[in-house]
């Protein structure tokens, strides 16, 4: 499922790249425990990167042009068919098949915007939420990716009711998910661990890894 040439130039354009930043521009010490994830203090430079990748345009509706090869593009097609039908099994919020297709459009979406592997953001959203777009943890953690509302105030406009949307949720959370790869060096171990405020300590990534195989497509 590549991103053709143009689309990587856009991205490029729109600054996502500057998600590279490198780990040192963060700043490490946490200032409070808030649900599951840290809130930390960012470096200005990675707020502002980070603020911008949340706020980027809606995307738009995937077509040939999005795809290097006709290949890909016929991958994309049956790997959102065979998702939609894993996705139909399950007890979600997800019922009807436009429902399943805008999810799975909007999820490969943000998830090529932050290099992410698609199956494990599958995985992490099946433990987090089970997929459920009003699902609310006993800490406010909110939305398909359980995100929590004070990340609306560090790289948002500070409306956590948005993260009911459902493309802003994947948004923010594969947006953060990144941000904590670049900072673990792209170890997802210690990465997944900080997602659920739980570095270091296994149950939570390898229930995420667990459930990742599920999402696994080899086209």
């Amino acid at each position: 499922m590549s991103v053709s040439a143009s689309e990587f130039g856009t991205f490029q354009r729109r600054g996502f790249l500057n998600l590279l930043a490198a780990p040192a521009l963060l700043s490490l010490s946490a200032t409070a425990l808030a649900g599951g994830q840290v809130e930390e203090t960012l470096a200005d430079s990675v707020q502002l990167v980070l603020r911008h990748a949340v706020s980027s345009d809606a995307p738009p509706k995937v077509g040939y042009e999005h795809f290097a090869s006709t290949e890909d593009r016929l991958k994309f097609i049956r790997w959102k068919m065979e998702m939609s039908k894993r996705l139909s099994n399950r007890k979600s919020d997800l019922r009807t098949l436009q429902e399943r297709d805008d999810f799975l459009q909007t999820l490969w979406w943000e998830s090529k915007l932050s290099r992410l592997d698609i199956a494990l953001v599958l995985g992490l959203i099946q433990v987090e939420s089970n997929f459920r777009k009003y699902a609310v943890s006993s800490v406010g953690a909110r939305g398909y990716m359980q995100v929590m509302p004070f990340w609306t105030r560090q790289i948002g406009d500070s409306d956590p009711s948005k993260l009911f949307h459902m493309q802003t949720n994947l948004r923010f959370g594969c947006v953060i998910l990144r941000h904590y790869l670049n900072l673990e060096r792209d170890d997802q171990f210690l990465a997944l661990g900080r997602y659920n405020g739980s570095r270091g300590k296994s149950p939570y990534p390898d229930a995420v890894q667990g459930a990742r195989r599920h999402w696994e497509f080899l086209g």
